[in-house]
């Protein structure tokens, strides 16, 4: 393998966990996010919010 074929490699091996990284880092703040909203809403809001997503899939609830 040619030093510049070597370079590329890792480059790309680089890129590749950066961009896994970036994944991970969303997802963790995504959760916290959902987290920490969940935690601090009243639960009548909670309930309201069940209820909606319920009616919105077509799922019966009452």
């Amino acid at each position: 393998m040619t030093k510049n074929a070597q370079a590329i490699a890792q480059t790309q091996s680089k890129t590749r966990i950066d961009a896994d990284m970036m994944g991970i880092a969303g997802a963790v703040l995504l959760g916290l996010t959902l987290l920490f909203a969940a935690g601090f809403a009243q639960a009548s809001v909670l309930h309201d919010t069940a209820h909606d997503m319920r009616h919105a899939m077509s799922f019966p609830c009452h």
